[in-house]
């Protein structure tokens, strides 16, 4: 994979903060990890983006399809006890993510990210897979050191004022998103509560450079809101409407599905999976039912 030949990296030795800088003043394509240390890589508690394992998070709201119709829209994500070593021996927490159209799981996928020592948490890849009539119709997966390079999801102190970062780049896949702090000190009301000083990242790929999706974080709970503007092709607007914490069983049905979903991406991309490390459990597995295909109502 190339990169503009102007491009570089600085980064302070001081602090091991990721900085990147062009020669020519362009930006940079994807993040300096390499003066990143991880003593403790899944222990992801960045007060903007917590990730404590066995919990559950529940986001509603509506989104447009190709042809403008609008329609509902149910991500689930849940934290697994699983982890999985994504580069140099750096093991990473697994997210298992799953989105519903209109009831219908669209798409099921599991994401990796791990907290360095400074509390920048990182992005090193996803493995998705796509649906339609219930069969797998895309898996565009990427790793980062393979067919990608890691990005920062969330900065250890996100400020106004701060410049944008890669949260990943995989232009293969092609993955490019980018984020900087919009605005800060909002006040946030939304099912599962109301929250005030959230802070909002506008975000936007490379492929859609004029479209903006703004995400909203609220200290010690994470995303709970996202709305956009500009040529958003989606116009997604969701709100978080739940976090719970699982039940032994439930955690160990998620559990099985991440474990599905990383032979999947072994079997269906072995050029990027294929020579990666199995998932580590702290226990041993036991399938308890397959999650459903359809989503239950909750009203």
């Amino acid at each position: 994979m190339s990169i503009h030949p102007a491009v570089y990296w600085i980064a302070t030795c001081l602090t091991a903060t990721p900085i990147a800088v062009s020669i020519a003043g362009e930006q940079s394509l994807y993040e300096d990890i390499g003066k990143a240390s991880f003593s403790k890589p899944t222990q992801i508690d960045n007060p903007w983006f917590p990730l404590t394992p066995g919990t559950r998070y529940t986001w509603k709201g509506t989104t447009q399809d190709e042809e403008g119709v609008v329609e509902p829209h149910t991500v689930v994500l849940v934290v697994t006890d699983l982890t999985k070593v994504i580069m140099d021996g750096v093991p990473t927490r697994v997210c298992l993510d799953r989105d519903y159209k209109d009831e219908q799981l669209e798409e099921a996928e599991i994401v990796f990210f791990a907290q360095d020592d400074n509390g920048y948490v990182w992005h090193f890849g996803q493995y998705p897979e796509e649906y339609e009539d219930g069969q797998v119709v895309a898996t565009p997966g990427w790793l980062h050191g393979i067919n990608g390079y890691a990005g920062i999801i969330m900065p250890a102190d996100p400020k106004l004022g701060d410049p944008e970062f890669s949260q990943g780049y995989a232009p293969d896949v092609p993955w490019t998103d980018r984020a900087m702090v919009h605005q800060v000190g909002q006040t946030v009301e939304v099912p599962f509560g109301t929250f005030n000083d959230v802070i909002v990242f506008a975000e936007y790929d490379r492929e859609e450079p004029n479209a903006r999706q703004y995400k909203y974080y609220a200290q010690g709970v994470g995303e709970v809101k996202i709305d956009y503007s500009g040529d958003d092709a989606s116009r997604e607007r969701m709100d978080l409407i739940s976090v719970e914490t699982l039940s032994p069983e439930e955690i160990a049905t998620a559990r099985a599905e991440a474990l599905r979903l990383n032979s999947n991406a072994m079997a269906n991309l072995p050029e990027v999976f294929g020579n990666t490390s199995a998932m580590a459990p702290p226990t041993p597995v036991h399938a308890l039912g397959e999650l459903p295909t359809s989503l239950a109502k909750s009203d």
